[in-house]
């Protein structure tokens, strides 16, 4: 694998050498507003991603230190559904992820099993009208069965990546009376959960 890789781009990936570390690369890049997907080799090149890069990017990054690359569809209403990388240390499952929130993002791998991992979400997972908005995710997806694509390093299918993942299983978790008496995100934690955030990138719901 690493004959698809240039002298600089293979230097970035043997610091990658943790799940963590790889998170905190992603935490030192900003995060991008461009309405267009990135692949791992581009956001080396561009210095930015989003959450849809930043998932390619993290399982890319984890398939280099052993892992399958992995990625999970959190899904919401009201907002952007949102990508995790997933990788198992141990038998248990942890996250990788970009995230203009700051809530949305590296996860231990503490978790028995994928919903427990995403619920751990729900909390910090808010719109900018301070509406609790996930309602679900996806099964896992293996990127390997996209490497005819070349998804790691060329941009143009992409989009059959974002296709694919509208297409597979989807687990719901909230039922519709949760929902009805779901409470507003207090201040203190709307406030936190938007520390450094790039207003670009943030999804307006329509009034």
């Amino acid at each position: 694998m690493e004959k698809i890789w240039s002298p600089t781009e293979r230097k970035v990936f043997r610091k990658l050498t943790t799940p963590f570390k790889i998170q905190t690369y992603l935490d030192h890049i900003p995060y991008s507003e461009d309405p267009f997907y990135r692949s791992p080799r581009n956001v080396l090149r561009d210095g930015k991603a989003h959450c849809f890069d930043g998932a390619l990017f993290a399982a890319c990054a984890l398939r280099m230190i052993g892992h399958q690359p992995l990625i999970v569809d959190i899904l919401a209403d009201n907002d952007d559904d949102h990508l995790l990388a997933i990788y198992k240390s141990r038998g248990y499952l942890g996250a990788v992820a970009k995230s203009n929130f700051v809530g949305l993002r590296f996860r231990e791998p503490i978790y028995r099993t994928l919903r427990e991992l995403v619920l751990s979400y729900f909390e910090s997972y808010y719109n900018v009208e301070k509406e609790k908005t996930l309602r679900g995710y996806t099964v896992t997806l293996n990127l390997s069965r996209f490497d005819h694509l070349q998804w790691m390093t060329r941009d143009e299918n992409l989009e059959q990546i974002a296709d694919a993942l509208d297409h597979i299983r989807q687990i719901r978790i909230l039922t519709p009376a949760m929902v009805r008496n779901l409470n507003p995100v207090d201040d203190r934690s709307y406030q936190a959960g938007m520390l450094g955030i790039n207003e670009a990138g943030l999804y307006r719901p329509p009034r």
